[in-house]
């Protein structure tokens, strides 16, 4: 990383000394007045920031704060959460998504008390390692708990920056973003430095918007040379995102005559691992008219061994409305589900299938770990992701006896 002098030296601010000092008390007396009442805000705890700035990437404020206090009610300090088992943290994470932010939480806690005798480090390079926090999770973790003057360098702040200095490049661009770190550096407060970044968060999220053109009242409109110039709408200058790829995926919704699913666990190299999902299979197959072989195939291929060591024979799984050729309109009638990632969209179809009542399960000393049969009534007992209770919503009622 870059040192703070030679970024300082290298994009020196284009304000004056008075300017600085009058942005700081602009910014900070409208903090004072009108920042959000949030609960992580009440003290100065180091690991209830972290645990809300971890938990804010990629989430709306809104959402965060019952999940957070059921985190901290349940995982209170670092030993608490250093010694969580993996389906508690699941548990806790459920709805959130980005499952590996919890699991990096968890090595995180376990170096904490490894390498730093349980005590939260306040050193901004000492929580640089711990496993999971990046520079602006260490910057807000340092500037809010420990009064560092440490930028916290979000979106928020590189929105902000860009528009109050009309940064033209790319700020993709590390080059880019070094010079916004390095106004950053020169912008913030040294008496309250962790105000001053929670004062910008704020901004960004109530003001400077990102589709909020022309804010009315605008607090910083003095500083700002696009609002000025009647420019914000062109700030920050991104170049075009990839589109997300398209995946399909044939989601086997397996009953047994007791009434129970048949759920998976993905493992550590699979998307959302950890989780219970119905058995899924990505294939390309055109949804038009196929067979049951068609249908069944996937599934036999991808986890016939698993299913083997089940008990479950092929010729023992039924179709929902049995019939050699399946066209287009059962698949609608069946249920299908769109889920969003980030980088990626997966189109799911549900597949209903029955075990036969006749089908002998086995209690075989190979069963396989990441398969369980379970009832209906206890799958909030389990980990699942937003994908699989809008698969649970989906899927179409049926009678396996």
């Amino acid at each position: 990383m870059v040192k703070r002098q030679q970024l300082i030296e290298r994009y020196p601010i284009p304000w004056t000394e008075e300017q600085v000092a009058a942005f700081r008390d602009t910014l900070l007396a409208w903090y004072d007045q009108t920042g959000r009442d949030l609960p992580w805000r009440q003290d100065q705890d180091p690991y209830k920031i972290w645990v809300s700035e971890i938990m804010l990437q990629q989430t709306q404020v809104a959402t965060v704060i019952p999940y957070y206090y059921r985190f901290i009610e349940e995982l209170p300090d670092v030993a608490a959460l250093a010694q969580a088992d993996e389906d508690t943290l699941l548990g806790l994470w459920q709805g959130l998504g980005y499952y590996s932010r919890v699991k990096n939480m968890k090595v995180a806690a376990q170096q904490i008390e490894t390498d730093f005798a349980g005590e939260f480090p306040q050193a901004y390079q000492d929580l640089l390692t711990l496993k999971g926090i990046g520079p602006y999770t260490a910057g807000a973790i340092a500037s809010i708990a420990f009064n560092q003057a440490e930028p916290a360098m979000d979106g928020n702040l590189i929105r902000i920056v860009s528009r109050l200095f009309e940064i033209e490049e790319d700020v993709t661009l590390t080059a880019t973003q070094h010079k916004i770190r390095a106004y950053l550096y020169q912008l913030i407060d040294p008496e309250r430095p962790g105000d001053f970044n929670q004062a910008l968060m704020d901004m960004g999220a109530m003001v400077m918007t990102p589709h909020q053109d022309r804010p009315d009242p605008h607090p910083l409109k003095d500083f700002d040379q696009s609002y000025q110039h009647q420019t914000s709408h062109l700030y920050p200058v991104k170049k075009a995102k990839l589109k997300a790829s398209k995946h399909t995926y044939l989601a086997y919704v397996i009953q047994n005559a007791a009434g129970q699913f048949l759920m998976r666990r993905h493992t550590d190299q699979e998307l959302l691992s950890g989780l219970w999902h119905f058995p899924l299979v990505e294939q390309d197959m055109v949804m038009e008219t196929v067979s049951r072989g068609e249908l069944i195939d996937p599934l036999w291929r991808d986890f016939g061994q698993d299913l083997q060591a089940l008990g479950i024979k092929n010729e023992a799984l039924k179709l929902l409305h049995n019939r050699n050729q399946y066209q287009q309109t059962d698949f609608n009638h069946y249920g299908q589900v769109k889920h969003v990632f980030s980088h990626r969209i997966w189109q799911c179809q549900l597949v209903p299938l029955i075990l036969s009542p006749a089908e002998e399960m086995t209690d075989s000393v190979n069963w396989p770990e990441d398969f369980i049969w379970i009832d209906a009534s206890k799958l909030d007992q389990i980990p699942i992701s937003t994908l699989q209770k809008k698969l649970l919503q989906a899927r179409l009622p049926f009678d396996p006896k």
